[in-house]
């Protein structure tokens, strides 16, 4: 490879190498974990798209081994540091001097399931299933893997035992097509958000792999629904000149009466009503039609006042909404740049001055050439 071609393999793939990960991902994860503290009073996790097993290896190492890395290392080193300025007489505050560093240890119950299409060789302590996430028998497989109980006849789609932590490093193979591959890249974190949705537990975490483009904001509109805390990180291992993010939503909270479903999750799809003249006080979005045509639309009170409003009894009204992509207009529309109103009896005069640098000026130029100025060449009629 000659030195002027980009090197992929920088530095945290040659210390991927050096530390024996699968993968230069695996920091991402590692370093997103510094930030969010993600393993915190985690026992029960679900690896999406896990191939080839660099995160399910952090999993691994830190849940089952007990290993100090990411966070756990941070403070490790933190502490060893305050305990050397300790011993150097250094004048610290009394109040602000932390307990002693435990140390790591294996925890226990811990439960892994990793999900891909493609084979991964197999890690310690963690199932692995070759599947689909994006198709709806992946649900049963899954729910099976964290419960040996559970009943695949059954239509149930929620875990009996349900998970701390959801993790999505999936992406799809990029086109170089930039809207094409934020679109497919959404609808992946749309199915991982799916499962996510019936296996977590209330208070848990939720970590994907996002494309940043100019409607990200409905993305994190959508996952405000059902979580707390929404951020956008970008570890420092993730490079510059990539698209990529990473979105960490914390505090699963589902509205009051949610089901997770594969059918319509998030209430996504919800038809509307049909156009009434009559106010229906129970159920929201409401669509009147007035004398002149115009269909309003009321989506329902805000979230605060939806709070007073279920001290009142009305507690199943759902409160938040999220509305359909509406198309407006076509190549045949009306354009305001074409169609302004010149006065009566007006004429259109030719332009003076002829464009000084058309783009087309060397096709004039060799037209010059071959004997016509004005699109006749020499030869023919």
């Amino acid at each position: 490879m000659g030195k002027s071609s980009k090197d992929k393999r920088d530095a945290y793939y040659r210390l991927a190498k050096e530390q024996g990960w699968r993968a230069r991902s695996a920091f991402k994860l590692l370093q997103l974990d510094e930030e969010f503290d993600l393993f915190g009073g985690v026992t029960r996790v679900v690896d999406l798209c896990a191939a080839p097993g660099s995160w399910s290896q952090v999993l691994s190492r830190v849940l089952i081994q007990g290993q100090q890395v990411g966070r756990a290392a941070w403070e490790d080193k933190r502490h060893r540091e305050l305990l050397r300025l300790r011993e150097q007489g250094a004048n610290l505050d009394e109040s602000k001097e932390e307990e002693p560093q435990q140390e790591a240890a294996p925890r226990k119950d811990v439960k892994i399931v990793a999900i891909d299409l493609q084979p991964m060789s197999p890690l310690e302590g963690i199932t692995c299933l070759k599947a689909d996430i994006t198709h709806p028998s992946t649900i049963p497989l899954l729910l099976n893997a964290l419960d040996p109980d559970y009943d695949q006849s059954s239509s149930s789609t929620e875990a009996s035992h349900p998970v701390d932590l959801v993790l999505s490093d999936g992406a799809p193979d990029v086109t170089g097509l930039h809207d094409l591959d934020i679109y497919v890249q959404s609808q992946l974190l749309w199915a991982a958000l799916n499962l996510a949705l019936c296996v977590l537990k209330p208070g848990g975490k939720f970590v994907a792999k996002i494309f940043r483009g100019k409607d990200v904001d409905l993305l994190y509109a959508q996952l405000k629904i059902v979580f707390e805390h929404v951020t956008v990180a970008k570890p420092r291992s993730s490079r510059a000149s990539s698209v990529e993010a990473f979105i960490v939503c914390t505090n699963f909270r589902p509205p009051r009466g949610f089901k997770a479903s594969l059918d319509n999750p998030l209430g996504a799809g919800r038809k509307l009503e049909e156009p009434s003249t009559h106010r229906d006080e129970q159920s929201f979005p409401v669509r009147t039609k007035r004398e002149d045509g115009v269909v309003e639309l009321d989506l329902g009170p805000d979230p605060v006042e939806a709070l007073a409003a279920d001290t009142q009894g009305l507690a199943n009204r759902s409160t938040r909404w999220i509305a359909p992509f509406l198309a407006c207009g076509d190549l045949s529309a009306f354009d305001a740049d074409a169609s302004h109103k010149l006065p009566e009896g007006h004429i259109s005069l030719d332009p003076v001055q002829p464009p000084t640098a058309p783009p087309y000026k060397r096709a004039l130029e060799e037209r010059k050439k071959m004997g016509g100025a004005y699109g006749k060449v020499k030869g023919m009629g």
